[in-house]
């Protein structure tokens, strides 16, 4: 009985066309009110996940907000530092007159269910890798996070380092053996520059992809209107040119872990918004789906009682 085409009525049964279209009115309410159901479901699951991510966000924010003013001031006095001394005091500071290889240091998330945010960063390294290729420039990689290492990988790119499921247990010896690597290939001309993308976060609702440049560090450059008298004369001792050579390494390993900080916080925010925005999406499908049904139910209402007063009237005139 699952075809109305393939059954006919038997004589003497007026009532049995009427059973038939009550089954399949029934049967299309069920349909729906398994489908609510199951909307509620994702809806819990989303709700929980939301509350999870922001759990998470205000423990890595508050580690990010409490790193990041000590990371900019680093970069300052290192900059102060590097305008006042001459460039080939140190070779981390020397650019070479030729660049042919060039390593990448990529930030992305070990898991999905956070929207865009892991395919914006892997976007704008694809896209400045194909740049270097047109330049004649190899590139390899150095990758943080699964995320990218399950797209780096199909690619044709050497990676010579990967790390996974390593957000929240980094410390500075961590990174700091990190940046010590970057720092030896470095001066074996093994690499001639050494950048890094990651997520910076700017607000809950805004997470920004950033490429920063780790080897050989550039000074930061003055704002317009600024002038070099009204940068901060800081007294150095030992001498600024000691001081530059013990800061250089450890500007390295201060960026790399403020890059940790900063693309932890984002990942979680990004996923807090994908949630939120997901359980708002599950509200309106469980609306919408009601409304389904209470007009489907109305309508078999109105059938049935459509059949009785049609089966009345028939009585009646027999």
């Amino acid at each position: 009985m699952n075809s109305r085409e393939s059954i006919s009525p038997p004589e003497g049964r007026p009532g049995f066309e009427y059973s038939l279209k009550r089954d399949e009115s029934m049967a299309t309410l069920r349909d729906i009110l398994r489908k609510i159901g199951a909307v509620k479901k994702t809806k819990q699951i989303t709700k929980a996940m939301n509350m999870v991510a922001a759990a998470k966000l205000r423990s890595t924010q508050g580690k990010m907000e409490s790193f990041e003013p000590y990371a900019a001031k680093f970069a300052e006095v290192l900059g102060n530092l590097a305008s006042r001394i001459e460039p080939d005091i140190h070779p981390l500071l020397v650019k070479k007159e030729t660049v042919s290889r060039v390593e990448l240091l990529h930030f992305s998330a070990d898991r999905g269910l956070c929207g865009s945010f892991n395919s914006h960063t892997i976007n704008m390294a694809e896209k400045w890798l194909q740049e270097r290729d047109s330049e004649g420039v190899s590139c390899s990689l150095t990758l943080v996070g699964k995320k990218g290492n399950d797209y780096f990988k199909k690619t044709r790119y050497p990676i010579t380092e990967v790390h996974t499921n390593i957000y929240g247990k980094v410390d500075i010896s961590f990174v700091n053996q990190m940046s010590r690597g970057f720092i030896e290939r470095y001066l074996r001309d093994e690499v001639d520059e050494v950048y890094m993308i990651y997520t910076r976060f700017l607000s809950v609702a805004k997470q920004q992809p950033t490429l920063v440049k780790l080897i050989p560090i550039e000074p930061p450059e003055a704002a317009e209107g600024d002038s070099a008298t009204d940068a901060a004369d800081y007294l150095c001792e030992p001498s600024a040119e000691e001081l530059l050579i013990e800061l250089l390494p450890k500007h390295i390993s201060v960026q790399i872990f403020n890059a940790f900080l900063q693309n932890e916080t984002s990942e979680h925010a990004a996923r807090m918004s994908a949630m939120d925005n997901a359980s708002k999406n599950c509200s309106e499908l469980i609306d919408s789906l009601t409304l389904s049904y209470n007009k489907a139910r109305q309508a078999a209402i109105t059938a049935e009682l459509m059949d009785i007063v049609g089966g009345a009237e028939a009585l009646k005139s027999a």
